[in-house]
């Protein structure tokens, strides 16, 4: 019997700001860039749940959190608190709470900087499983004064999914005989890997929530030929076949100790749209350094690949790579393979309405 429960921490950089300064206690925070009175650039990395009821989320552009923070001011509601992030800070403490997390499973997959799997299937019942993560959520909670999510299920699929459903501070168990009940009623971007383009045209074939999804793959025997995933159908893709699966609930992927690193990246968008190359270099060298800095700090030694990316005016992005013959280790040679591809970029090879450059990113990979 598999047992995998999901750790989901509860809006965690906000929640860390909120803990850090109590001053904060119960007010809208919002964690990302300079909003700059509406006119900043970026996106909202975390919202607490006071500023979600505001209609700000995760990922939305900063410009558009403060007017909605600015339209709760005028309803009488207190604005929202916006905070540049604290990358270290969440570090540190996001290392306090997996040592705790790892001391209660046999198999501990940290999956991101506040997500973790725990592999339980030890206590061989759900029953002894979900008392054992009320204890972990306990100790989390008595240690670091956070709260977190957690979702108990027969794989990591289904125990990802089931953490997001009693945000914050919740717990659902959902056994294998349960999972395909549990997931029928929920919306397809419930499903990972499931986003807006997919939803989108999913949508228009009148399938929006997994029962529909089911139905719509088991009409056609597995076989939905009007769905086109890139060039080819679905039915012809691993992609589609993977999806149906996860519709059912189905997946295989162990929970894994060793968690492969594939890319270590930097970007940074511009506070206002510019063509000036000695600026935009600068920007680059300095995010070389601070992927030299993190690569550093790593166990790789080597990395093969470099590519650059550009968004344009009119948010059109464009990515540039290339792969040297000799594997590279060194900050120099990072800053010159990252400006040559970046140089066209400032003429008609790459640019040739010269349209301004809103962010530049720069990512190593192949890493050894």
């Amino acid at each position: 019997m598999r047992i995998i429960a999901h750790l989901d921490m509860d809006a965690f950089f906000a929640a860390v700001e909120e803990r850090d300064k109590p001053r904060l206690a119960g007010l809208p925070i919002v964690v990302g860039s300079d909003p700059k009175e509406g006119k900043g650039r970026g996106i909202v990395a975390t919202a607490n749940y006071k500023a979600r009821e505001y209609g700000i989320f995760s990922a939305i552009p900063i410009s558009h959190a403060w007017e909605l923070s600015e339209k709760a001011k005028k309803e009488g509601k207190p604005p929202a608190v916006f905070i540049t992030g604290r990358s270290r800070r969440y570090s540190e403490v996001s290392q306090k709470i997996m040592t705790v997390a790892r001391n209660y499973a046999d198999v501990f997959e940290q999956a991101s900087i506040d997500e973790a799997y725990l592999d339980l299937s030890f206590t061989n019942s759900f029953e002894k499983a979900t008392e054992l993560v009320k204890k972990l959520k306990q100790e989390i909670k008595t240690k670091e004064k956070l709260t977190c999510s957690v979702g108990i299920g027969p794989n990591k699929l289904i125990a990802k999914i089931a953490s997001d459903i009693k945000k914050p501070n919740g717990l659902t168990v959902v056994t294998e005989e349960e999972k395909e009940n549990f997931l029928e009623p929920l919306p397809i971007r419930k499903i990972p890997g499931v986003g807006p383009k997919t939803e989108s045209i999913l949508n228009k074939l009148g399938v929006k929530t997994i029962r529909e999804l089911k139905k719509f793959f088991e009409r056609l025997e597995v076989k939905p030929r009007r769905f086109q995933s890139g060039r080819r159908p679905l039915e012809a893709s691993a992609w589609g076949v993977a999806l149906y699966r996860k519709a059912r609930g189905i997946s295989d992927s162990p929970v894994s100790e060793e968690r492969e690193i594939k890319s270590i990246g930097e970007q940074e968008t511009f506070s206002k749209d510019t063509l000036d190359p000695s600026y935009i270099a600068e920007i680059m060298k300095s995010l070389c350094k601070d992927i030299i800095e993190r690569f550093l700090k790593s166990e790789f030694k080597t990395f093969r690949s470099i590519t650059v990316t550009v968004r344009l005016q009119g948010f059109i992005t464009k990515t540039r790579s290339h792969t040297p013959r000799e594997p590279l280790n060194d900050l120099k040679t990072l800053e010159f393979e990252s400006l040559k591809l970046l140089y066209p970029f400032f003429d008609k090879r790459e640019n040739p309405n010269r349209k301004k450059i809103r962010l530049i990113g720069v990512k190593i990979e192949k890493l050894k």
